[in-house]
Protein backbone atom coordinates (compact mmCIF):
# COMPACT_ATOMS: atom_id res chain seq x y z
CA UNK A 1 0.00 0.00 0.00
CA UNK A 2 2.99 2.78 -1.08
CA UNK A 3 4.67 1.88 2.88
CA UNK A 4 7.29 -0.48 1.14
CA UNK A 5 10.19 1.81 0.55
CA UNK A 6 13.25 3.19 2.87
CA UNK A 7 12.57 7.38 2.42
CA UNK A 8 16.45 8.22 3.63
CA UNK A 9 17.48 5.78 0.90
CA UNK A 10 17.85 6.54 -2.57
CA UNK A 11 16.08 4.37 -5.48
CA UNK A 12 19.39 2.40 -6.20
CA UNK A 13 19.92 1.90 -2.56
CA UNK A 14 16.26 0.70 -2.20
CA UNK A 15 16.48 -1.95 -5.49
CA UNK A 16 20.10 -2.88 -4.26
CA UNK A 17 18.56 -3.70 -0.72
CA UNK A 18 15.75 -5.69 -2.09
CA UNK A 19 18.44 -8.05 -3.78
CA UNK A 20 19.81 -8.79 0.01
CA UNK A 21 19.10 -12.40 -0.61
CA UNK A 22 21.66 -12.71 -3.62
CA UNK A 23 23.72 -10.53 -2.95
CA UNK A 24 27.07 -11.79 -3.01
CA UNK A 25 25.77 -12.43 -7.36
CA UNK A 26 26.20 -8.81 -8.82
CA UNK A 27 25.45 -9.77 -12.18
CA UNK A 28 22.06 -11.04 -10.83
CA UNK A 29 21.43 -8.30 -9.00
CA UNK A 30 22.37 -5.66 -11.73
CA UNK A 31 19.87 -7.84 -14.77
CA UNK A 32 17.13 -7.82 -11.76
CA UNK A 33 17.28 -3.73 -11.38
CA UNK A 34 17.73 -3.54 -14.84
CA UNK A 35 14.25 -5.21 -15.46
CA UNK A 36 12.70 -3.01 -12.72
CA UNK A 37 13.88 -0.14 -14.15
CA UNK A 38 12.39 -0.97 -17.78
CA UNK A 39 9.00 -1.82 -16.08
CA UNK A 40 9.28 1.79 -14.69
CA UNK A 41 11.40 4.29 -16.41
CA UNK A 42 10.32 6.74 -14.17
CA UNK A 43 12.82 5.35 -11.56
CA UNK A 44 15.39 4.94 -14.02
CA UNK A 45 15.14 9.16 -13.93
CA UNK A 46 14.78 9.31 -10.16
CA UNK A 47 17.46 6.39 -9.85
CA UNK A 48 20.22 8.92 -7.08
CA UNK A 49 17.10 10.79 -5.64
CA UNK A 50 15.81 9.53 -2.05
CA UNK A 51 12.69 7.46 -2.32
CA UNK A 52 11.12 9.92 0.49
CA UNK A 53 11.61 13.09 -2.49
CA UNK A 54 9.03 11.12 -4.75
CA UNK A 55 5.50 10.98 -5.46
CA UNK A 56 3.55 8.54 -3.63
CA UNK A 57 3.31 7.03 -7.24
CA UNK A 58 6.70 6.57 -7.82
CA UNK A 59 6.77 5.47 -4.23
CA UNK A 60 4.14 2.40 -5.05
CA UNK A 61 6.51 1.31 -8.57
CA UNK A 62 9.65 1.28 -6.05
CA UNK A 63 7.56 -0.98 -3.88
CA UNK A 64 6.46 -3.36 -6.41
CA UNK A 65 9.72 -3.40 -8.09
CA UNK A 66 11.29 -4.10 -4.81
CA UNK A 67 9.17 -6.80 -4.55
CA UNK A 68 9.54 -8.71 -8.21
CA UNK A 69 12.96 -8.48 -7.97
CA UNK A 70 13.21 -11.60 -6.03
CA UNK A 71 11.12 -13.73 -8.32
CA UNK A 72 9.02 -14.50 -6.07
CA UNK A 73 6.57 -17.69 -6.07
CA UNK A 74 3.67 -16.03 -3.65
CA UNK A 75 3.26 -12.67 -4.83
CA UNK A 76 1.31 -10.19 -2.32
CA UNK A 77 -0.08 -6.65 -3.76
CA UNK A 78 -1.72 -4.28 -1.76
CA UNK A 79 -3.22 -2.23 -3.15
CA UNK A 80 -2.22 -2.38 -7.07
CA UNK A 81 -4.07 1.21 -8.34
CA UNK A 82 -3.26 2.88 -5.06
CA UNK A 83 -1.78 6.44 -6.23
CA UNK A 84 -1.12 5.66 -9.80
CA UNK A 85 -2.25 7.30 -13.21
CA UNK A 86 -4.49 5.41 -15.51
CA UNK A 87 -1.74 4.42 -18.10
CA UNK A 88 0.76 2.65 -15.32
CA UNK A 89 -2.29 1.21 -14.03
CA UNK A 90 -3.34 -0.15 -17.17
CA UNK A 91 0.52 -1.32 -17.96
CA UNK A 92 0.72 -2.98 -14.36
CA UNK A 93 -2.92 -5.19 -14.84
CA UNK A 94 -0.32 -6.52 -18.03
CA UNK A 95 2.37 -7.11 -16.00
CA UNK A 96 0.77 -8.83 -13.29
CA UNK A 97 -0.94 -11.34 -16.33
CA UNK A 98 2.26 -11.89 -17.39
CA UNK A 99 3.63 -12.63 -14.02
CA UNK A 100 0.94 -15.03 -13.04
CA UNK A 101 2.10 -17.06 -16.59
CA UNK A 102 5.10 -17.73 -14.92
CA UNK A 103 3.39 -19.92 -12.72
CA UNK A 104 3.77 -17.42 -9.96
CA UNK A 105 0.42 -17.49 -7.58
CA UNK A 106 -0.35 -13.89 -6.75
CA UNK A 107 -2.87 -12.34 -4.18
CA UNK A 108 -4.11 -8.18 -4.95
CA UNK A 109 -6.28 -6.48 -2.33
CA UNK A 110 -7.54 -3.64 -4.56
CA UNK A 111 -10.42 -1.32 -3.83
CA UNK A 112 -11.71 -1.24 -7.43
CA UNK A 113 -13.93 -3.70 -9.07
CA UNK A 114 -13.20 -2.63 -12.32
CA UNK A 115 -9.41 -3.49 -11.43
CA UNK A 116 -10.42 -6.24 -9.70
CA UNK A 117 -12.33 -7.95 -12.64
CA UNK A 118 -9.67 -7.66 -14.84
CA UNK A 119 -6.55 -9.14 -12.83
CA UNK A 120 -8.19 -11.70 -10.73
CA UNK A 121 -9.68 -15.52 -11.36
CA UNK A 122 -11.23 -15.63 -8.21
CA UNK A 123 -12.39 -13.39 -5.68
CA UNK A 124 -12.48 -13.45 -2.02
CA UNK A 125 -15.22 -10.46 -0.56
CA UNK A 126 -14.53 -9.35 2.67
CA UNK A 127 -16.88 -7.11 5.08
CA UNK A 128 -15.89 -6.74 8.86
CA UNK A 129 -14.05 -9.15 9.16
CA UNK A 130 -15.96 -11.78 7.80
CA UNK A 131 -16.22 -13.68 3.85
CA UNK A 132 -19.03 -12.63 1.67
CA UNK A 133 -18.46 -14.13 -1.20
CA UNK A 134 -15.77 -16.47 -2.55
CA UNK A 135 -15.79 -17.65 -6.32
CA UNK A 136 -14.74 -16.64 -9.56
CA UNK A 137 -14.90 -12.75 -9.80
CA UNK A 138 -16.81 -12.44 -12.66
CA UNK A 139 -19.72 -14.15 -10.58
CA UNK A 140 -19.61 -10.62 -8.75
CA UNK A 141 -21.22 -9.37 -11.53
CA UNK A 142 -24.54 -11.43 -10.72
CA UNK A 143 -24.17 -10.47 -7.15
CA UNK A 144 -25.78 -7.03 -7.27
CA UNK A 145 -26.41 -7.37 -3.45
CA UNK A 146 -22.70 -6.98 -2.62
CA UNK A 147 -22.38 -4.47 -5.64
CA UNK A 148 -24.97 -2.21 -4.39
CA UNK A 149 -24.08 -2.34 -0.79
CA UNK A 150 -20.37 -2.31 -1.10
CA UNK A 151 -19.72 -0.75 -4.48
CA UNK A 152 -22.72 1.55 -5.21
CA UNK A 153 -23.16 4.68 -2.90
CA UNK A 154 -26.08 5.42 -0.80
CA UNK A 155 -26.77 1.81 -0.89
CA UNK A 156 -28.64 0.15 2.47
CA UNK A 157 -25.96 -0.95 4.78
CA UNK A 158 -25.86 -1.36 8.61
CA UNK A 159 -26.17 1.35 10.55
CA UNK A 160 -22.89 1.43 11.91
CA UNK A 161 -21.10 1.01 8.42
CA UNK A 162 -18.38 3.26 7.82
CA UNK A 163 -20.05 6.03 5.91
CA UNK A 164 -23.17 5.43 5.85
CA UNK A 165 -24.50 8.53 6.81
CA UNK A 166 -22.23 10.49 4.71
CA UNK A 167 -23.87 8.65 1.82
CA UNK A 168 -26.97 9.15 2.67
CA UNK A 169 -26.97 12.52 2.89
CA UNK A 170 -24.89 13.78 -0.06
CA UNK A 171 -26.88 11.40 -2.43
CA UNK A 172 -29.86 13.38 -1.44
CA UNK A 173 -27.84 16.42 -1.61
CA UNK A 174 -26.24 15.77 -5.42
CA UNK A 175 -30.35 15.78 -6.64
CA UNK A 176 -30.77 18.79 -5.15
CA UNK A 177 -27.47 21.01 -6.30
CA UNK A 178 -28.04 22.07 -10.32
CA UNK A 179 -24.25 23.26 -10.35
CA UNK A 180 -23.70 26.05 -12.58
CA UNK A 181 -20.19 26.65 -12.95
CA UNK A 182 -18.66 30.16 -13.02
CA UNK A 183 -17.99 31.71 -15.59
CA UNK A 184 -14.34 34.17 -16.79
CA UNK A 185 -16.24 37.16 -14.85
CA UNK A 186 -15.83 35.17 -11.91
CA UNK A 187 -12.27 36.28 -11.33
CA UNK A 188 -9.54 34.34 -10.15
CA UNK A 189 -8.60 33.98 -6.28
CA UNK A 190 -5.47 31.86 -6.93
CA UNK A 191 -3.08 32.10 -10.12
CA UNK A 192 -0.04 30.98 -10.22
CA UNK A 193 2.26 32.92 -12.96
CA UNK A 194 5.45 31.17 -14.69
CA UNK A 195 6.23 29.09 -11.63
CA UNK A 196 9.39 27.39 -11.31
CA UNK A 197 10.79 24.59 -9.03
CA UNK A 198 14.27 22.49 -9.12
CA UNK A 199 15.74 20.07 -7.18
CA UNK A 200 19.21 19.95 -8.31
CA UNK A 201 19.37 19.16 -11.77
CA UNK A 202 15.90 18.19 -11.79
CA UNK A 203 12.60 20.39 -12.74
CA UNK A 204 9.47 19.47 -11.05
CA UNK A 205 7.86 22.31 -11.80
CA UNK A 206 8.85 24.31 -15.38
CA UNK A 207 6.57 27.42 -15.89
CA UNK A 208 3.64 26.34 -14.91
CA UNK A 209 0.72 28.92 -15.05
CA UNK A 210 -2.86 28.17 -13.69
CA UNK A 211 -5.79 29.90 -12.19
CA UNK A 212 -8.89 29.62 -9.97
CA UNK A 213 -11.75 30.97 -10.02
CA UNK A 214 -13.89 31.68 -7.10
CA UNK A 215 -16.46 29.39 -6.45
CA UNK A 216 -14.38 26.99 -8.81
CA UNK A 217 -14.12 23.19 -8.69
CA UNK A 218 -10.51 22.63 -10.86
CA UNK A 219 -8.96 19.36 -11.33
CA UNK A 220 -5.23 18.72 -12.04
CA UNK A 221 -4.07 15.77 -13.35
CA UNK A 222 -0.94 14.05 -14.70
CA UNK A 223 1.17 11.08 -14.78
CA UNK A 224 3.49 10.20 -11.27
CA UNK A 225 5.48 12.66 -11.17
CA UNK A 226 4.45 15.07 -13.17
CA UNK A 227 4.78 17.82 -10.75
CA UNK A 228 1.22 18.05 -9.11
CA UNK A 229 2.14 17.33 -5.40
CA UNK A 230 5.13 19.49 -5.81
CA UNK A 231 2.93 22.72 -7.17
CA UNK A 232 0.61 21.93 -4.20
CA UNK A 233 3.92 22.15 -2.22
CA UNK A 234 4.60 25.75 -3.53
CA UNK A 235 1.40 26.74 -3.17
CA UNK A 236 1.13 25.78 0.28
CA UNK A 237 4.81 27.59 0.87
CA UNK A 238 6.63 23.97 1.97
CA UNK A 239 8.66 24.74 -0.92
CA UNK A 240 10.42 28.00 -2.35
CA UNK A 241 9.52 28.79 -5.68
CA UNK A 242 12.91 29.11 -8.14
CA UNK A 243 10.81 31.56 -10.43
CA UNK A 244 7.10 32.91 -10.88
CA UNK A 245 4.71 33.97 -8.36
CA UNK A 246 1.49 33.16 -6.32
CA UNK A 247 -1.15 34.96 -5.68
CA UNK A 248 -3.94 34.12 -3.57
CA UNK A 249 -7.15 36.63 -3.36
CA UNK A 250 -5.00 39.00 -5.16
CA UNK A 251 -2.24 39.44 -2.38
CA UNK A 252 1.19 37.71 -3.68
CA UNK A 253 2.23 35.55 -1.22
CA UNK A 254 5.05 34.52 -3.13
CA UNK A 255 7.53 34.80 -0.08
CA UNK A 256 4.64 34.37 2.64
CA UNK A 257 5.49 31.46 5.32
CA UNK A 258 3.08 28.16 5.11
CA UNK A 259 1.21 29.66 8.25
CA UNK A 260 0.45 33.10 7.07
CA UNK A 261 -1.12 31.51 4.07
CA UNK A 262 -2.97 29.57 6.24
CA UNK A 263 -4.27 32.83 7.94
CA UNK A 264 -5.05 33.62 4.83
CA UNK A 265 -7.83 31.26 3.81
CA UNK A 266 -5.69 28.28 2.28
CA UNK A 267 -6.97 24.97 3.14
CA UNK A 268 -4.65 22.30 2.50
CA UNK A 269 -5.50 18.06 2.60
CA UNK A 270 -2.17 15.59 1.91
CA UNK A 271 -1.84 12.20 0.22
CA UNK A 272 -2.03 10.31 3.67
CA UNK A 273 -4.59 12.13 6.37
CA UNK A 274 -2.41 13.90 9.10
CA UNK A 275 -4.28 13.57 12.39
CA UNK A 276 -3.92 12.51 15.81
CA UNK A 277 -4.88 8.89 16.36
CA UNK A 278 -5.25 9.38 19.98
CA UNK A 279 -7.80 11.49 20.20
CA UNK A 280 -11.69 11.57 19.24
CA UNK A 281 -13.31 12.75 15.91
CA UNK A 282 -14.61 15.29 18.24
CA UNK A 283 -11.89 16.34 19.92
CA UNK A 284 -9.56 16.03 16.82
CA UNK A 285 -11.82 18.94 14.89
CA UNK A 286 -12.13 21.47 18.48
CA UNK A 287 -8.01 20.90 18.09
CA UNK A 288 -8.52 22.23 14.48
CA UNK A 289 -10.50 25.08 15.74
CA UNK A 290 -7.99 26.39 18.19
CA UNK A 291 -6.64 29.43 16.65
CA UNK A 292 -10.31 30.52 15.65
CA UNK A 293 -10.95 30.41 19.81
CA UNK A 294 -12.14 33.85 21.50
CA UNK A 295 -10.02 33.53 24.64
CA UNK A 296 -7.08 31.45 24.82
CA UNK A 297 -5.82 32.85 28.00
CA UNK A 298 -4.46 29.71 29.96
CA UNK A 299 -5.34 30.96 33.22
CA UNK A 300 -8.70 31.91 32.57
CA UNK A 301 -9.14 28.43 31.35
CA UNK A 302 -7.89 26.96 34.25
CA UNK A 303 -10.40 29.58 36.17
CA UNK A 304 -13.44 28.56 33.88
CA UNK A 305 -13.74 32.36 33.24
CA UNK A 306 -16.40 33.43 31.71
CA UNK A 307 -15.03 34.59 28.33
CA UNK A 308 -12.70 31.04 28.31
CA UNK A 309 -16.31 29.28 29.20
CA UNK A 310 -18.17 31.03 26.33
CA UNK A 311 -15.08 31.02 23.86
CA UNK A 312 -15.04 27.37 24.30
CA UNK A 313 -18.89 26.47 24.21
CA UNK A 314 -19.10 28.37 20.84
CA UNK A 315 -15.88 26.05 19.58
CA UNK A 316 -17.61 23.00 20.65
CA UNK A 317 -20.82 24.19 19.03
CA UNK A 318 -19.10 24.79 15.63
CA UNK A 319 -17.91 21.05 16.19
CA UNK A 320 -21.08 19.81 16.12
CA UNK A 321 -22.09 21.19 12.91
CA UNK A 322 -18.92 20.06 11.23
CA UNK A 323 -19.94 16.57 12.37
CA UNK A 324 -23.10 17.43 11.01
CA UNK A 325 -22.39 18.62 7.94
CA UNK A 326 -19.80 15.58 7.13
CA UNK A 327 -22.13 13.04 8.46
CA UNK A 328 -19.65 11.49 11.22
CA UNK A 329 -22.28 11.41 13.99
CA UNK A 330 -22.17 7.59 14.30
CA UNK A 331 -18.41 8.47 14.61
CA UNK A 332 -17.99 11.49 17.10
CA UNK A 333 -16.34 9.37 20.08
CA UNK A 334 -14.36 6.99 18.52
CA UNK A 335 -11.08 7.30 18.15
CA UNK A 336 -9.61 8.41 14.77
CA UNK A 337 -6.90 5.40 15.04
CA UNK A 338 -9.76 3.12 15.04
CA UNK A 339 -11.34 4.36 11.86
CA UNK A 340 -11.28 3.30 8.06
CA UNK A 341 -9.19 5.24 5.61
CA UNK A 342 -12.45 6.50 4.36
CA UNK A 343 -13.44 7.85 7.46
CA UNK A 344 -10.13 9.32 8.45
CA UNK A 345 -9.75 11.59 4.99
CA UNK A 346 -13.67 12.76 5.86
CA UNK A 347 -12.02 13.66 9.61
CA UNK A 348 -9.31 15.86 7.75
CA UNK A 349 -11.89 17.45 5.37
CA UNK A 350 -13.64 18.45 8.60
CA UNK A 351 -10.68 19.56 10.52
CA UNK A 352 -9.58 21.44 7.42
CA UNK A 353 -13.51 23.31 6.58
CA UNK A 354 -12.80 24.50 10.74
CA UNK A 355 -10.02 26.88 9.60
CA UNK A 356 -12.88 28.32 6.92
CA UNK A 357 -10.90 28.31 3.91
CA UNK A 358 -11.46 30.50 1.09
CA UNK A 359 -9.16 28.00 -1.09
CA UNK A 360 -9.03 24.13 -0.50
CA UNK A 361 -6.05 22.55 -1.92
CA UNK A 362 -7.04 18.34 -1.91
CA UNK A 363 -4.63 16.07 -3.05
CA UNK A 364 -6.11 12.56 -3.95
CA UNK A 365 -8.46 12.59 -1.59
CA UNK A 366 -9.83 9.23 -2.80
CA UNK A 367 -6.55 6.98 -1.95
CA UNK A 368 -6.93 4.35 -0.55
CA UNK A 369 -10.17 4.74 0.16
CA UNK A 370 -13.16 1.76 -0.57
CA UNK A 371 -15.13 2.35 -3.79
CA UNK A 372 -18.00 2.61 -2.07
CA UNK A 373 -17.00 5.69 -0.34
CA UNK A 374 -14.87 6.98 -3.35
CA UNK A 375 -18.50 7.42 -5.20
CA UNK A 376 -19.73 9.29 -2.22
CA UNK A 377 -16.72 11.75 -2.01
CA UNK A 378 -17.77 13.49 -5.46
CA UNK A 379 -21.41 14.10 -3.94
CA UNK A 380 -19.74 15.16 -0.83
CA UNK A 381 -17.56 17.50 -1.99
CA UNK A 382 -20.31 19.55 -3.72
CA UNK A 383 -21.89 19.90 -0.86
CA UNK A 384 -19.18 21.22 0.74
CA UNK A 385 -18.23 23.52 -1.89
CA UNK A 386 -22.14 25.25 -2.22
CA UNK A 387 -22.08 24.85 1.58
CA UNK A 388 -19.10 27.02 2.41
CA UNK A 389 -18.35 28.23 -0.95
CA UNK A 390 -14.86 27.66 -1.24
CA UNK A 391 -12.73 27.17 -4.58
CA UNK A 392 -11.42 23.83 -4.65
CA UNK A 393 -8.24 22.59 -6.68
CA UNK A 394 -8.12 18.88 -6.50
CA UNK A 395 -5.45 16.19 -7.27
CA UNK A 396 -7.09 13.17 -8.56
CA UNK A 397 -6.51 9.68 -10.57
CA UNK A 398 -10.27 8.88 -10.05
CA UNK A 399 -11.44 10.19 -13.38
CA UNK A 400 -15.27 9.13 -13.17
CA UNK A 401 -15.28 11.11 -9.84
CA UNK A 402 -13.03 13.93 -11.08
CA UNK A 403 -15.38 14.35 -14.17
CA UNK A 404 -17.92 14.40 -11.85
CA UNK A 405 -17.37 17.61 -9.73
CA UNK A 406 -14.68 19.96 -12.37
CA UNK A 407 -15.88 22.71 -13.47
CA UNK A 408 -12.48 22.80 -15.06
CA UNK A 409 -9.05 20.76 -15.59
CA UNK A 410 -5.25 21.09 -16.21
CA UNK A 411 -3.05 18.52 -17.26
CA UNK A 412 0.46 18.46 -16.32
CA UNK A 413 3.41 16.43 -18.10
CA UNK A 414 6.63 16.66 -17.08
CA UNK A 415 6.48 19.46 -14.97
CA UNK A 416 4.39 21.43 -17.33
CA UNK A 417 0.89 22.03 -18.62
CA UNK A 418 -0.02 20.00 -21.84
CA UNK A 419 -3.88 20.00 -21.81
CA UNK A 420 -6.73 22.53 -20.26
CA UNK A 421 -10.46 23.17 -20.43
CA UNK A 422 -13.29 21.30 -19.75
CA UNK A 423 -13.10 17.35 -18.36
CA UNK A 424 -14.45 16.34 -21.53
CA UNK A 425 -11.88 18.59 -23.74
CA UNK A 426 -9.13 17.77 -21.74
CA UNK A 427 -9.79 13.99 -21.19
CA UNK A 428 -9.95 13.86 -25.11
CA UNK A 429 -7.02 15.86 -25.57
CA UNK A 430 -4.93 13.09 -27.86
CA UNK A 431 -1.56 13.93 -25.70
CA UNK A 432 -3.59 13.51 -22.56
CA UNK A 433 -4.78 9.78 -23.53
CA UNK A 434 -1.36 9.02 -25.01
CA UNK A 435 0.60 9.93 -21.89
CA UNK A 436 -1.62 9.50 -18.85
CA UNK A 437 -4.79 8.25 -19.63
CA UNK A 438 -3.79 5.08 -21.63
CA UNK A 439 -6.49 2.83 -23.40
CA UNK A 440 -7.67 0.70 -20.42
CA UNK A 441 -10.60 1.46 -19.34
CA UNK A 442 -10.69 -0.68 -15.90
CA UNK A 443 -7.57 1.39 -15.42
CA UNK A 444 -9.40 4.54 -15.79
CA UNK A 445 -12.79 4.21 -14.71
CA UNK A 446 -11.40 2.21 -11.29
CA UNK A 447 -14.51 3.50 -9.48
CA UNK A 448 -17.18 3.34 -12.20
CA UNK A 449 -19.91 0.91 -13.05
CA UNK A 450 -18.56 -2.54 -12.63
CA UNK A 451 -17.76 -3.80 -16.22
CA UNK A 452 -16.87 -6.73 -17.73
CA UNK A 453 -13.65 -8.40 -17.85
CA UNK A 454 -11.35 -7.64 -20.69
CA UNK A 455 -8.13 -9.16 -22.23
CA UNK A 456 -5.03 -6.62 -20.79
CA UNK A 457 -2.82 -4.76 -23.14
CA UNK A 458 0.87 -5.60 -22.47
CA UNK A 459 2.62 -2.67 -23.37
CA UNK A 460 5.63 -3.27 -21.58
CA UNK A 461 7.34 -6.89 -20.81
CA UNK A 462 8.44 -7.84 -17.20
CA UNK A 463 12.04 -9.16 -18.56
CA UNK A 464 13.77 -7.62 -21.55
CA UNK A 465 12.09 -10.64 -24.18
Amino acid sequence: GGKGVFPQLSVRENLRLACWLFRDDKERTEAKIDEVLALFPRLKDRYRALAGDMSGGEQQMLTLGMALVNEPKLLMIDELSLGLAPTIVGDLIGVVHDIHATGVTIIVVEQSINVALNLAQRAVFMEKGEFRFTGPTAELLERPDILRSVFIAGASASPDDVGVETRAAVESTKEQLARQAPGADAGSILECHHVLKRFGGIVAVDGVSIGLRRGEILGLIGQNGAGKTTLFDCISGYHRIDAGRIELAGHDITDWEPHERARSRLGRSFQEAMLYPSLTVAETIATALERHLGNRDIVAAALAAPASYESELAAWLRVEELIELMGLQAFRDKLVGELSTGSRRIVELACILAQEPAVLLLDEPSGGVAQRETEALGPMLLRVQEATGCSILVIEHDMPLLSSICDRMYCLELGQVIAEGTPEEVLDHPRVIESYLGENEAAISRSGAAAKPRAPRRRRQLTAD
